[in-house]
């Protein structure tokens, strides 16, 4: 029987296209397909009762590999966090404490704040820290009412983690905290205070002016005037602009500059315009196209 073959033509175009490779795009959109599906698939085979099991051993091999698993794999393996909570609960080496509290906090459940509380008060400051990280990823009862005591830790970087994270929280109740807080040189309770301050409080908050450095003061300025409307009104803003007018120092003038540049298209005329005043007041140039 005679086989068909194929002509050179024929042979020769498909050793082109094979050999041809992809657009730029096409390879793009490949490689972050095959990523992501790998990532789903690593998650996937969590055994989340052998990780259950490796925690309960007693063995500190096993007991880190196990916990190592858990913070790769995050929120997937949240049938986990029981196992991480006893652990907690039980105590263990420094290292192996803190890394129990990366995975309760990569796990992300309500219920293991209670568990993750105490140790924002531990002796080692490797621990402190990882706590106060995770009780803001945890969230839960526990992580508001810690992290306001956590303030007045002696740790400057577990003050800092618990400004910073009332605020990702949006804990408004912890205000008065807050300002304490930026009272007693605790600079990341600045922007906190801007991202949750209703009208009252911005206006105490822009009082401040001049009573502290400006660049801490700035990062609070930039979550009052960048907020939506719905939660901080344009008067509140122009306020704001108005206070920073007034200061008339050489970094205001700059920092309103930078503003008026960073001023989202189609957001507020009215603050816009205060803002393009400010800067022409204060001799301020740069930070965006003039009109």
């Amino acid at each position: 029987m005679l086989r068909p073959t194929l002509s050179f033509g024929v042979l020769l175009s498909a050793a082109i296209a094979a050999s041809t490779p992809l657009p730029a795009a096409a390879q793009t959109k490949g490689k972050t397909e095959a990523k992501a599906k790998g990532k789903t698939e690593a998650k996937a085979k969590v055994d989340t009762k052998k990780v259950a099991a490796d925690l309960a051993s007693g063995d500190s091999s096993r007991i880190a590999a196990a916990l190592a698993e858990l913070i790769a794999a995050g929120e997937s393996a949240a049938a986990a966090a029981p196992a991480v909570e006893a652990l907690l609960a039980k105590g263990s080496s420094t290292e192996l404490t803190v890394k129990a509290l990366e995975a309760a906090g990569a796990l992300k459940q309500s219920s293991s704040s209670a568990k993750v509380a105490p140790y924002v008060r531990h002796r080692s400051e490797s621990v402190r820290r990882a706590a106060a990280k995770a009780l803001v990823k945890t969230k839960g009862p526990a992580a508001v009412s810690t992290l306001r005591h956590a303030l007045r830790s002696r740790d400057a970087q577990v003050r800092g983690v618990a400004a910073t994270g009332l605020g990702t929280l949006g804990a408004k109740e912890a205000l008065p905290d807050l300002f304490k807080a930026l009272a007693h040189s605790v600079p990341e309770a600045a922007s906190s205070i801007g991202q949750l301050c209703e009208p009252s409080d911005c206006d105490k908050f822009a009082a401040l002016t001049g009573k502290h450095q400006f660049d801490i003061m700035s990062s609070g300025f930039d979550q009052i005037l960048f907020r939506p409307e719905k939660e901080v009104s344009d008067d509140q803003k122009i306020k704001v602009v108005g206070r920073l007018r007034e200061l008339g120092t050489k970094e205001a003038g700059k920092y309103l500059a930078e503003v008026k540049g960073r001023w989202p298209e189609g957001w507020s005329k009215r603050v816009k315009q205060a803002l393009e005043a400010a800067v022409k007041a204060t001799g301020a140039s740069g930070g965006g196209d003039d009109e």
